[in-house]
């Protein structure tokens, strides 16, 4: 895990600050804020000095959050929405809408196993949105994220919302694996290391770009572990929880990670980071690449370079995966 404090290096501002706001901030609204990655995720958020309105929904259990957030001494205020009913007023002016709504993995699922249930949960919450902040950003957390973000998608143009500009699926949960353990590996300060991973969210449509980070020598087989770790690190810690849990602290790190990046760039700052957008960078309708953001949302969508044979080989193979995926999530709200 990086060090808290790494957060603050990559900001040109204080990302995560009790000091006093700055002249501009942004309303950001956590839709599953009760839940294991949305209270520690809402925290972060809460400490952030460009989020002045912290709205906060779920559909049990948000009062007692949001009162529990309310006494920290930081300037965002917070409000508790809780049930289906109050959710789209908990979306209303809403710049920034962070999902890691719905059910988390257990032992021996994958994310795949997990699609009926977050699917109909997703695309509910996405008519919400369609029809309380329509040119709000969404930030998609919840899995799995390679068939939520098309769903998100289908839903929106469904009502003749759909921006994509302003739709991602969070996949710097894989990043911050990938700079974790290859500082880890290569004994580098974790706050100087940049990795890219392009695809998607889900076991090896995860690609790390470990033949692109400078100034680090990989055997094969160290290459091999490596991206095979930050493939299936989500494994790792279900496994370590002995059921008791996910992957929730790493993915709300990850998650408020990108989230201060959208307020920045909204603010004006010029953000490139990897993010699961519609893109024509593969065959893939949907692809994980860097991106380009500003205040508009995405300014370009760039390609992901020279690949090693090992990366290429990943990449041929995950693109099958990745289109059948995303193809299930259009077919879903078609089906409805």
């Amino acid at each position: 895990m990086m060090r808290f404090s790494s957060v603050l290096s990559r900001s040109s501002v204080s990302a995560f600050s009790s000091s006093s706001p700055p002249r501009w901030s942004s309303t950001v609204a956590v839709l599953g804020a009760a839940g294991g990655i949305g209270q520690p995720l809402s925290l972060l958020l809460k400490q952030s000095p460009l989020v002045s309105k912290l709205s906060l929904y779920d559909v049990v259990n948000t009062p007692g959050v949001a009162a529990d957030l309310s006494h920290c001494s930081t300037p965002a205020e917070v409000s508790a929405f809780v049930g289906p009913d109050q959710a789209g007023e908990a979306l209303k002016g809403a710049d920034v809408v962070v999902i890691p709504a719905g059910v988390p993995r257990k032992p021996g699922m994958t994310r795949d196993d997990l699609f009926n249930t977050n699917a109909t949960i997703v695309m509910t919450l996405a008519e919400t949105a369609a029809k309380n902040c329509p040119d709000a950003w969404f930030l998609i957390i919840s899995n799995p994220v390679n068939s939520t973000v098309p769903i998100f998608a289908e839903t929106l143009k469904k009502h003749g919302v759909y921006d994509k500009k302003k739709l991602f699926g969070v996949t710097t949960l894989d990043v911050v694996r990938a700079r974790t353990f290859v500082a880890a590996h290569q004994k580098m300060d974790v706050s100087s290391v940049k990795v890219d991973v392009i695809g998607g969210h889900a076991g090896t449509t995860i690609l790390p770009l470990l033949s692109q980070v400078e100034n680090a020598k990989f055997s094969d087989a160290d290459l091999e572990a490596l991206t095979h770790r930050i493939q299936f690190g989500g494994d790792e810690v279900v496994k370590a929880k002995d059921g008791a849990g996910s992957a929730t602290l790493s993915m709300a790190y990850a998650g408020a990670e990108f989230a201060v990046k959208a307020l920045q760039a909204i603010k004006g700052e010029a953000i490139t980071e990897c993010t699961f957008v519609e893109s024509q960078v593969t065959d893939a309708p949907y692809f994980s690449s860097p991106v380009t953001l500003g205040p508009d949302g995405i300014k370009e969508i760039h390609s992901y370079g020279t690949l090693s044979p090992f990366e290429q080989q990943g990449l041929d193979a995950m693109l099958p995966d990745l289109i059948a995926q995303a193809q299930k999530g259009v077919d879903f709200v078609a089906s409805k």
